[in-house]
């Protein structure tokens, strides 16, 4: 289905609010552990600003959720800031998660953390990646599904791809940069799967079988192929494939030692994102966007703006465990602009709620226009953002020690 050209934002489409958002996602999950299950704490949209304008002040939108949404919540400061490593994190303009289902999210980390034993990846990490809960990332970033299966096919897609990072590029036997883009080959590789004469592809094979994080993209993409259809399979690939380029763009800055200018660092975080994990929104809530709306260049551009301002949020909640010459945004913004590690998280927040406001303002645009499956997409896409703020201000992996 071809959209219609909608009105632009700026020419008068309402805001979309929760209320809408949530009318085009289906009713309410009925399965493992939804008797336990309670919405967390609401969100109050905000107007989005007039083109060209400053972000409206924060107000407490999309405050953190009190303690009791989930497992090491912190408690956020009476003006709705987070303390996080010395700084104080503003309220983000951002939805809250729209269902929290312990059990569930339970039962998908368990399964999860088997299988990351059975393939081999955090050996010897295996505790912690179990604190980590990244199961209930995914209970809560696809409040669509209740089926733990494909709850795990998701999450087993999106830890493949933060092993990448865990294993090849932070930590690892042997984190050299150098290594990165033969290493990065292998796993498109193994992703896109290679044709090589049948001479030579055992070798590849003893390749694949001796690299856990190669194990875990196969396995993966395997379990994934029982509930996406092929061109489904197909967009994760190009996420992927994105990825892995930003990835030897990071890999640059480290081998140089050289610090990227803030419109660069914007540039990569626009390929290094949640892309892959976000484009499994409608596989797993059980759909498919028809792939011409996929392809259409507004819902593109609207899709990037929603995982470029979720990465940025991961940059501000990961500041504390981080070391403190890490490259993430505000410290380049402190780099480039000589002002305060505060200010530069402050201005950072700005971005990242101006991202926001872009992302409603089109999305209820497209929504309009577009076919029933692009309306569920899209709320998928603001739902997934706002498990996602969930986990991060909860989850042991971004907690200061």
């Amino acid at each position: 289905m071809t959209i219609s050209s909608p009105a632009s934002a700026e020419a008068g489409v309402p805001h979309t609010t929760e209320a809408a958002l949530r009318a085009l996602l289906p009713p309410g999950p009925t399965g493992l552990g939804t008797a336990a299950a309670r919405p967390l704490p609401g969100y109050a949209p905000q107007a989005a600003p007039p083109p060209g304008a400053e972000p409206a002040a924060r107000t407490g939108t999309g405050a953190e959720p009190a303690a009791e949404a989930g497992p090491g919540s912190p408690a956020a400061a009476p003006d709705g800031h987070t303390e996080r490593g010395g700084v104080r994190i503003p309220p983000l303009h951002c939805p809250d998660a729209l269902r929290n289902d312990p059990a569930l999210g339970e039962e998908v980390n368990e399964r999860l953390v088997a299988w990351a034993e059975e393939v081999g990846i955090f050996t010897g990490r295996i505790d912690r990646l179990r604190s980590h809960q990244f199961g209930r990332l995914f209970m809560l970033a696809h409040p669509d599904c209740d089926d733990p299966d494909r709850l795990l096919a998701a999450a087993k897609c999106g830890l493949s791809e933060w092993s990448v990072d865990d294993h090849w590029v932070d930590e690892g036997d042997d984190p050299d940069p150098a290594l990165l883009g033969p290493r990065l080959a292998l796993a498109h590789a193994v992703v896109d799967p290679v044709r090589l004469p049948a001479r030579y592809l055992p070798r590849f094979e003893e390749t694949v079988q001796r690299e856990p994080v190669l194990r875990a993209f196969r396995s993966a993409l395997a379990h994934l192929s029982r509930y996406a259809g092929p061109t489904q399979v197909a967009r994760l690939r190009h996420e992927l494939a994105v990825m892995f380029v930003a990835y030897g763009q990071e890999a640059e800055w480290r081998a140089s030692e050289r610090t990227p200018a803030v419109w660069e660092y914007l540039l990569h975080r626009y390929e290094n994102a949640f892309f892959p994990c976000m484009v499994l929104v409608d596989p797993v809530g059980g759909y498919e966007l028809p792939p011409d709306e996929f392809a259409d260049a507004r819902v593109r551009r609207t899709y990037l703006y929603a995982g470029t301002a979720s990465v940025l949020l991961n940059d501000l909640y990961s500041m504390a465990k981080e070391d403190p010459t890490d490259t993430n945004l505000p410290n380049l913004i402190v780099a480039e602009e000589g002002c305060t590690l505060q200010e530069a998280v402050d201005r950072t927040a700005l971005i990242h709620d101006e991202l926001m406001h872009t992302y409603e303002a089109e999305a209820a645009a497209l929504a309009a226009a577009g076919s029933p499956q692009l309306g569920r997409f899209l709320a998928g896409v603001w739902a997934w953002m706002g498990g996602c703020k969930e986990w991060h201000a909860t989850s042991a992996r971004y907690q200061p020690a």
